[in-house]
């Protein structure tokens, strides 16, 4: 995938580790299935991304600690703002900041939010892998 002069990259969407092949999967099985993407190279990025209607997930918090350790470049992206009213997306973007300690990307698919935001991301992280 590339956009404009970027150079080129992969886009890989990982099976989600709440529901991976067909049934609910620990992280820890999420880890084993998907570890062989990441071993020995820490130059790849990676993105989390999290639902923003479920802030601070056990298993969304489980998998940012495993792509701390996995990757040097990560960036976590909340999708779906555009379910909540606006007091709910302030209080649920705050809350997912303060739980990962780590900025955000808002998104909706939907209206079309953030989405340029989303691109600068990905040339930010695909320049630092």
């Amino acid at each position: 995938m590339a956009r404009e002069n970027a150079r080129p990259f992969y886009l890989v969407d990982l099976p989600g580790y709440g529901y991976a092949r067909g049934g609910r999967k620990s992280a820890e099985e999420f880890e084993a299935l998907t570890a062989s993407l990441f071993t020995g190279d820490r130059n790849l990025a990676a993105m989390l991304v999290v639902d923003a209607r479920h802030p601070g997930l056990d298993n969304d918090r489980a998998a940012w600690e495993w792509m701390t350790e996995a990757v040097a470049s990560r960036a976590i992206v909340v999708t779906k703002i555009d379910k909540l009213a606006r007091g709910q997306r302030i209080r649920a973007l705050a809350g997912i900041e303060s739980v990962f300690e780590h900025p955000i990307v808002a998104v909706s698919a939907a209206t079309g939010e953030g989405l340029n935001e989303l691109w600068k991301l990905i040339a930010q992280l695909t320049k630092a892998a």
